[in-house]
């Protein structure tokens, strides 16, 4: 939380007084919202969050989590594994006590004595599970925490809890020792994993045999554990926090003075050595300051001003926040950044630097608005890397700290903005659900906790007056998880004096120490915004190089044929064109025996230095596309339940078969009612063809190939197909998508589209039918807006569409500009790979030399004659440092998702 109180914690009165008149007047810039509108967002943030918080009441608890598209709890266990994700799930109904201190904040008093009551009857926390250390601290612990600080504010109040005997601090002290086990380390950096029960005690608890941690899991402890020992007097809590954040200190590169991204818990030596503001590290930094501010020791203060100093050297470059290499930080890392460091521009507003922090958020801003979320990860240049988005807050987060520092409207426009996408794509009936896949729309059954603990206290707080919070929120901090602690916790004492040993204490001597590392981090208004244009000043360069990333047709001539260069999702390896333009960028094609092509670079053979540089491009494209492909495999489509009382707020994840109509051609997809085929198989003729007439059959997979179900339901006279997966429990969350081959002979027969669901999708639907009896869905390559669904048809409030674009601005590209900016992984690699079994018999794609393939094998066959050998070593090249990054963001997503 960034308070002027909290950031100096022994300045004079006078001097903060100065200060909190210097940030009131902060200029108002652009045109003010009116406080009507101010008020109908926060009634809506308040309605929406009471549609998330009571679907998970009614239809989860006690479990720990709310699966909104199949309206029931998500017990560990009981569920498809989803990997380390699922660490953050203990048993302990985690959303209730995450959710605490948001029914606080929202002025639901009645309802957050409710559910502290529930709490201290239900949860138990020595249960034999295995649970992250990280997740369980700063959801949990923090939860609990900041409970029992609304819990003793509302009891001082004299008018609620006047009953509570300071219960949620003892739940918390009891966690707190449950997690202690994790630090008996030699380094003093925890395990990443503990049993709640048994501890730490090796393989028969599956603890204990671990040697990496991320450095955020290692060093995000300081906040709750020093509260709790300040909240109850007992010190170890806070030696150990501190213990772990001093050997990670001692572990910095000392030349960078940056962290790496994993470190092994017991020699202390850097496992990947990539270093950025995002997953795996983020909140180690901000831990740093926000230790400062809460304990008001200058020690966190100094290390994070060195950090801060070198992330501003290396890794900060307006806009973006680049990974690098912490021995060689001039070296870029990745070519993609992640969506966890949208927190970074909010940090920047605590430290003060408000330039950076304003590109930064723009930057996000303006990716947020391309493709309505924030997706996972994206490109330098602005295009989808990773799509699926789970509800994350942070860019929320940032807008809000920003809207405090500036007072500027154009954040609440911002903030806007969020809320109206929530509500328009993620809102479903039983809660809200992640997107899949932003760049199509689609649902995943899943909506964690932190999206109840974060998103909708900084919403609440962008919108609402000072008048509507029933507490002064500059009295607190925020957590990591937007938990709240008092900032009198300062003033409680420690029992001994901050470590001044030679390991951990920093030099006295030397650049470091630089004055200009200890500047006061509260920001002067004055000269921040010499004038009301300021920030707008920062933010158009940005949004005008994000708005370039939707291409269009380019002006240079270079490979030639007066157009823009090839992309490789355009790439057919038959098109005589294609093989020209490949040509003049030195890009050779080889056939292979096996009916694949190989591809292969000579940049001293391309016409030009430009073209050259096109090839590199196209080659590293053409790989990425190999690499997602393997990744994800194929495209998705989306199954869109477009009849009451879905309202198209359900979005189910399909794949597609590679015959039939093209849906990613087609501009308004496929719609209709839903009938089940019968005989199910759709290996007949089918018996009710009457009722299949211009409907949408829905077929299980099984006993005959899928183009022969398409025949057979085309001939019925259906409009599209459906087919349902016979394995029960298969899902989209916990399997790739594939494509459904044909059966080895010409289906050009075949025009309508067929879609492919997994059990636990396919679920979905056919619980609906039987349901609803009459249920239309819209078969589309990306979910479409609702309100164009149903043709001026009055729709409820919260379906109505977004308004203006702030600044006068259009921050969107246009659909056929999306759809470049954000390409759906619709080229195959290989077929062979490519082509999912139908009743473990092979759907066979022949394929024969010189076959349509947009493949890039890089690693077989002979190389053309010319400067083969160099050119081996760049493709190699390339193909590592692609491998380095799709492994990295599998080390990202069991680091900290």
């Amino acid at each position: 939380m960034w308070t002027v109180r909290g950031l100096i914690p022994a300045m004079m009165p006078s001097l903060l007084h100065l200060l909190l008149l210097l940030l009131g007047s902060a200029c108002q810039l652009g045109t003010a919202m009116p406080s009507e509108e101010r008020h109908r967002l926060r009634d809506q943030v308040v309605e929406m969050f009471d549609h998330a918080y009571q679907n998970y009441m009614d239809h989860a608890y006690p479990a720990d989590e709310l699966m909104p598209l199949t309206c029931r709890g998500r017990v560990r266990g009981l569920e498809p594994s989803r990997g380390d994700v699922d660490d953050a799930l203990g048993k302990f109904s985690l959303t209730l006590i995450d959710t605490l201190d948001t029914l606080a904040l929202l002025n639901k008093t009645v309802e957050f004595e409710a559910a502290v009551r529930r709490v201290l009857k239900d949860v138990r926390l020595d249960n034999d599970i295995v649970v992250s250390v990280f997740e369980t601290n700063i959801r949990v612990l923090g939860g609990l925490l900041g409970g029992h600080s609304m819990a003793v504010l509302l009891r001082e109040g004299g008018r609620h809890m006047l009953w509570y005997q300071d219960e949620l601090l003892h739940m918390a002290k009891d966690l707190g020792l449950r997690l202690l086990p994790a630090f008996n380390t030699s380094s003093g950096l925890p395990y990443p994993r503990v049993n709640l029960r048994h501890g730490v005690q090796g393989p028969e608890t599956r603890t204990g045999t671990e040697t990496d941690t991320c450095t955020a899991c290692a060093g995000t402890i300081i906040l709750e554990f020093a509260a709790l020992s300040r909240f109850t007097g007992d010190p170890v809590f806070e030696e150990h926090a501190r213990r772990a954040l001093d050997f990670l200190w001692e572990k910095r590169q000392r030349n960078s003075n940056l962290v790496g991204t994993t470190i092994n818990i017991h020699s202390g030596e850097w496992v990947r050595r990539d270093s950025g503001v995002g997953a795996g590290i983020d909140s180690y930094y901000e831990y740093l300051l926000k230790a400062y501010v809460l304990l008001g020791d200058d020690l966190f203060l100094q290390r994070f001003n060195i950090h801060y100093a070198s992330i501003m050297k290396y890794i900060s470059q307006p806009p973006l926040l680049l990974d690098v290499h912490i021995h060689k930080p001039l070296l870029p890392a990745r070519t993609w950044m992640d969506s966890l460091l949208a927190f970074f521009p909010g940090l920047q507003v605590l430290k003060g630097d408000i330039r950076p922090a304003i590109e930064t958020h723009e930057m996000l801003y303006q990716v947020t608005k391309k493709h309505n979320f924030l997706p996972e990860a994206f490109t330098t240049d602005f295009r989808v890397h990773w799509a699926q988005h789970p509800l994350r807050p942070e860019f929320a987060e940032s807008t809000y700290f920003l809207y405090k520092a500036t007072r500027d409207p154009y954040y609440l426009e911002a903030g806007r903005t969020v809320l109206e996408n929530l509500n328009r794509f993620a809102r479903v009936p039983c809660g809200l659900a992640a997107m899949k896949d932003v760049r199509t729309g689609s649902h995943e059954d899943r909506m964690d906790s932190f999206f109840l603990a974060e998103m909708f206290k900084y919403l609440y707080l962008l919108f609402a007056e000072e008048e509507d919070l029933p507490f002064d929120v500059e009295d607190y901090i925020f957590t990591t998880e937007a938990h709240l602690l008092p900032l009198s916790l300062s003033t409680a004492l420690r029992s001994q004096a901050p470590s001044t040993d030679n390991n951990t204490a920093l030099p006295v001597t030397g650049e470091e120490l630089d004055d200009s590392n200890f500047d006061w981090t509260c920001p002067n208004t004055r000269l921040l915004f010499p004038d009301p244009s300021f920030p707008r000043t920062l933010r158009e360069p940005i949004r005008s190089a994000v708005d370039k990333s939707c291409h269009v047709a380019s002006s240079r001539s270079e490979p030639g044929i007066g157009r823009a260069p090839l992309r490789a999702r355009d790439f057919m390896a038959s098109n005589p064109e294609h093989l020209e333009l490949l040509r003049r960028m030195g890009v050779s094609l080889i056939h292979l025996k096996d009916g694949r092509v190989q591809l292969v670079q000579h940049a001293t053979q391309a016409v030009s230095p430009v073209a050259a540089e096109d090839g590199m491009r196209f080659m590293q494209e053409m790989m990425e596309l190999s690499s997602q492909q393997q990744k994800e495999q194929l495209p998705p489509r989306a199954v869109q339940i477009v009849s009451h009382p879905f309202f198209g707020r359900v979005v189910l994840t399909a794949g597609p078969a590679q015959f039939g109509m093209d849906l990613s051609k087609s501009s308004t997809g496929v719609q209709g009612f839903v009938v089940v085929a019968e005989p199910y198989s759709g290996c007949t003729e089918l018996a009710n063809a009457a009722l299949v007439t211009g409907r949408i059959a829905l077929l299980q997979r099984g006993q005959c190939m899928f183009a022969e179900k398409a025949r057979h339901i085309q001939r019925a006279g259906a409009i599209g197909g459906i087919v349902i997966d016979d394995n029960e429990g298969s899902s989209s969350d916990t399997a790739p998508l594939f494509q459904m081959a044909g059966d080895g002979r010409s289906t050009d027969d075949v025009t309508l589209p067929l879609l492919f669901l997994f059990h636990k999708e396919g679920n979905i639907l056919l619980e609906a039918l039987r349901e609803y009896r009459e249920v239309e869905v819209l078969l589309s390559d990306k979910a479409r807006d609702r309100a164009a669904l149903y043709k001026g048809k009055v729709l409820p409030s919260y379906l109505q569409e977004s308004s203006g674009d702030p600044d006068g601005q259009e921050g969107d590209c246009t659909a056929e500009e999306q759809d470049h900016a954000a390409p759906s992984l619709s080229i195959p690699v290989d077929q062979s790979q490519a082509t999912t079994e139908e009743n473990d018999k092979s759907d066979v794609v022949k394929e024969e030399p010189g076959a349509e393939e947009k493949s890039a094998d890089h690693e077989g066959g002979e190389e053309p004659a010319g400067d083969g050998e160099t050119s081996s070593q760049s493709i190699d090249s390339l193909l590592a440092d692609w491998k380095e990054d799709l492994e990295a963001f599998q080390q990202m997503e069991k680091d900290e998702l």
